[in-house]
């Protein structure tokens, strides 16, 4: 189902929500733990969050082109540019930005993705439980298993069968999300997700004959 672009808003701005809850409860030796995204650690995955709440497609060219269309590079200067100089002031700007409706394209379930697998970067890094919409993991499944955009998804999974094994309505199979032709990984929904977007420590939940494969092209 394809969703107005208020309503991937209003899923975006839940998440956000979700996660500046989260971090509203975490210690400073929490905000200073390493994340599962790249050498990051919490606080910068937040001021990365921030970040791309407040990039427009001028900012994003701007950007980009300053970096030397190094995607590695954009998302360093971006990200220190919301860097507080404490953890509350870096929480205080992602708070700020939670019903922004700033995007530099179109492509709002990559946006929604980006506030969910960060989300989780965080959270299962530090072992707290973190549990987005279902309903918004699966509109993000859907991009990410149709299309390259800010990560390789669709690429990952290029010739396997992803089978989803729950559901955005517990009571109806029907509601499990499947997608592909090829060797099956099966799994929570969330975790298809994540790896999709690159994070191997996914796969510890996945399993099926194509989890293997999927294994070695995160590694």
């Amino acid at each position: 189902m394809t969703l107005t672009p208020a309503a991937y808003w209003e899923l975006i701005h839940a998440e956000r929500a979700r996660v500046v809850a989260m971090l509203e409860r975490l210690t400073p030796e929490q905000w200073a733990a390493r994340s599962l995204c790249a050498e990051w650690n919490v606080e910068q995955v937040t001021a990365h969050l921030t970040a791309a709440a407040h990039t427009g497609t001028a900012a994003w060219v701007r950007s980009i082109v300053l970096a030397g269309f190094d995607p590695g590079r954009h998302n360093a200067r971006r990200l220190a540019e919301r860097l507080g100089e404490t953890p509350v002031e870096t929480l205080d700007q992602l708070r700020a930005s939670l019903t922004l409706t700033v995007a530099p394209t179109k492509d709002y379930a990559a946006w929604l993705g980006e506030v969910i697998v960060h989300g989780q970067d965080i959270a299962r890094a530090l072992g707290i439980e973190l549990v987005p919409d279902p309903a918004a993991v699966r509109e993000v499944a859907e991009f990410y298993a149709a299309k390259d955009f800010a990560v390789n998804s669709k690429s990952q999974v290029r010739g396997l069968r992803l089978e989803a094994s729950d559901g955005a309505d517990p009571s109806d199979p029907a509601s499990r999300f499947s997608t592909g032709t090829g060797p099956v990984v099966r799994g929570p929904l969330l975790d298809l997700v994540l790896a999709m977007a690159g994070r191997p420590s996914a796969c510890e939940r996945l399993d099926g004959e194509g989890a293997a494969e999927l294994r070695k092209r995160l590694d």
